[in-house]
């Protein structure tokens, strides 16, 4: 479509157009990747609010309470986390981002829990705006589930564009949709690299992959859970990465049994079954520390430790997005609705980097407010260590403060 077999080049030139271009660029990706002539880029108020008709009562009811859920969480989270402080003259401040972009994959399927697991952080950290980009259906328009999560959720504007020129217009602005100070949200490969380029232009949330779950099970687990958690993971997409941890050669060969009787049933099965080919392991350890070992060393995105008195492992635990302990718990609530974000770092960036939460939508701002002793006190210092990097003017500026 764009003259070249690598997407990185499609990619640049898809940004490089919307910059210059603006909404005429938009309209001309949109026509070109989806065949939707766009007459309007936003969504107004009252499609919004029309959409509700199109959302029976189930699905209605259970965006209102993974809202509630979300939402309590990420208040919590605010308490602890999200204050100022002073102290002997330093202090910091706590400030909301402005405007923050999110984006929901969109075209062939709606994403509803992922304008929930985005906004709603935001929301609640202070965001003063918060606008949603997700590409339009065939025909045009956007899902009705996805602009009622986007009203539930408090976002303020959506817009119909979607891949790597939704990004590009909001790292940059164009006439119809404001530059944004921070993108959330997963996507495509192309949605992907387009949030790598523009990093420092704006900030971005990271770069969510093909999904991941590591499965920890002793020999109390029990094999139909498991099983049922890694096809969960499993029909996302073909390379998906699924991977089962026991200390139980037992309970490998029952996992695997269930898995095989499970997906004959499953309507995505080929997607599954593909999956686990490309990305299915199943792992034998002596005990549960060597397991938790390997799965640091991993940090998936998703930890289920479907073992006994899971909870006194989660101290060996450093580096995973979600953890999900005991057999009760499973990925697939904290999908929609436990209340954590599900946007989690995939690709090993668990090492570094956290699920998406409040601080995410906050900056803080230090505050240095010095009385006459404490210039005394530290003055010297200054002025000395100034000095030594050769910056007179820096020595100067303490010492006339001295002086005074």
């Amino acid at each position: 479509m764009f003259g070249t077999g690598d997407p990185e080049q499609a990619v640049r030139y898809i940004i490089d157009e919307v910059r210059r271009g603006g909404d005429a660029a938009l309209r001309g990706f949109t026509s070109k990747i989806d065949g939707i002539d766009l007459k309007c880029l936003e969504v107004d108020r009252r499609q919004i609010a029309a959409a509700y008709k199109d959302v029976d009562e189930d699905m209605l009811s259970a965006l209102k309470l993974a809202a509630r859920r979300v939402t309590g969480f990420h208040e919590v989270q605010l308490g602890e986390v999200g204050k100022g402080f002073e102290h002997q003259g330093l202090g910091q401040v706590v400030r909301p981002l402005q405007r923050v972009g999110l984006y929901a994959p969109g075209g062939t399927a709606s994403y509803p829990s992922t304008v929930l697991m985005t906004a709603i952080p935001a929301r609640v950290a202070g965001v003063r705006e918060i606008i949603l980009a997700t590409a339009p259906k065939k025909g045009g328009g956007v899902p009705a589930a996805t602009l009622v999560a986007a009203d539930i959720a408090g976002v303020d504007r959506v817009f119909s564009i979607g891949g790597a020129q939704a990004i590009a217009a909001m790292a940059f602005g164009t006439e119809s949709i404001p530059k944004v100070d921070k993108i959330c949200g997963p996507g495509n490969i192309f949605v992907v690299l387009a949030k790598k380029m523009v990093f420092g232009v704006v900030d971005i949330d990271g770069l969510q992959g093909h999904s991941e779950v590591v499965v920890i099970a002793d020999d109390g687990a029990e094999p139909v859970y498991c099983a049922a958690d890694i096809l969960a993971q499993a029909e996302h997409d073909t390379q998906a990465s699924v991977i089962l941890i026991t200390t139980s050669e037992d309970m490998a060969e029952r996992v695997e049994s269930e898995i095989e009787r499970q997906l004959a049933s499953l309507p995505r099965k080929e997607i599954a079954a593909e999956s686990l080919e490309n990305g299915g392991r199943v792992v034998i350890v002596g005990d549960i520390g060597e397991a938790i070992e390997l799965a640091n060393l991993y940090a998936p995105e998703h930890l289920i430790l479907a073992v006994k008195r899971a909870s006194e492992y989660v101290k060996m635990v450093n580096s995973a997005g979600c953890v999900f302990l005991g057999n009760r718990s499973t990925v697939v609530l904290g999908d929609y609705v436990a209340g954590p974000s599900h946007v989690l770092p995939t690709g090993g960036t668990a090492r570094f980097s956290s699920p998406l939460n409040v601080t995410d939508f906050v900056k803080f701002i230090n505050v240095v407010n010095l009385d006459d002793e404490e210039i005394k006190r530290m003055g010297p210092a200054a002025s000395v260590i100034a000095r030594a990097a050769g910056l007179e003017a820096h020595a100067r500026a303490i010492e006339k403060r001295l002086d005074k």
